[in-house]
């Protein structure tokens, strides 16, 4: 495998970016949003799953507008004032504004790269940024054949550019995989997501990963469910193989 430290020019400055690829060639592109912790070995280290799997992924600091990496000079707590702190400023440095604002200069990004092989690339987002892959599809809609949220927050809310309201603009199947006992994924908003997707019309799935806490898939979170994070990645890479090779 072969990794490559590439600074990506977003809506609003440069972001530093780390592209995974197993070097023998051109390969299909996937866009990997962290969650809001970021950039860190256990997000490269699912990164790098997929990119064994035969893809060229692409992780963008998505959170430039905040600072360089690394976003975590000390060890996080939740509930710990300076964790919560950080956590608010990170929140804040990337509104949905922001999101699909940014998000078409990632996705050229990717294809534009010459390990990156076809016009349509997969993205997928963990936690605060399930929102954002859905936003990429429905911003970048013909060249997004694939988008996927694992433990997805905030999909559904009272604001006028609530997430789900941009799935009539989406072309890619969709995927979500919710967590259980999920504040940000409540049942009345999971069902309102699939009502939304219903009337769409468009390929999508949308499941609950029984007994998998908010934070499954991440390795070293205290609710990492090793079985959950095995069938999450089972289902990805079945979707990214039917949609984009």
């Amino acid at each position: 495998m072969i990794e490559y430290t590439p600074n990506i020019e977003a809506a609003d400055g440069s972001a530093e970016a780390f592209v995974y690829t197993p070097g023998d060639g051109p390969h299909p592109g996937l866009l990997f949003y962290t969650d809001i912790f970021g950039i860190r070995p256990e997000a490269q280290e699912v990164a790098k799953r997929y990119a064994e799997a035969g893809y060229t992924v692409m992780m963008p600091n998505l959170f430039y507008r905040h600072g360089k990496l690394p976003l975590f000079d000390f060890e996080f707590k939740f509930g710990e004032e300076r964790t919560m702190k950080l956590l608010g400023a990170l929140f804040g440095s990337l509104t949905g504004a922001m999101m699909e604002k940014d998000a078409p200069l990632y996705v050229e990004a990717l294809l534009n790269r010459n390990d990156v092989l076809g016009e349509k690339i997969a993205v997928v987002g963990y936690c605060f940024t399930g929102a954002m892959a859905l936003r990429t599809a429905a911003v970048v809609p013909d060249k997004v054949a694939a988008a996927a949220s694992f433990h997805g927050g905030r999909l559904v809310s009272d604001d006028e550019d609530s997430p789900h309201t941009r799935i009539p603009q989406v072309k890619a199947e969709l995927y979500f995989g919710h967590a259980v006992e999920d504040q940000t994924a409540t049942p009345e908003q999971i069902a309102k997501l699939e009502d939304t997707l219903k009337a769409w019309g468009g390929q999508f799935q949308s499941e609950m990963y029984e007994g998998a806490l908010h934070g499954w898939t991440m390795p070293g979170r205290d609710v990492f469910n090793e079985k959950q994070a095995e069938r999450h990645y089972e289902k990805m890479l079945d979707l990214l193989k039917r949609k984009i090779g």
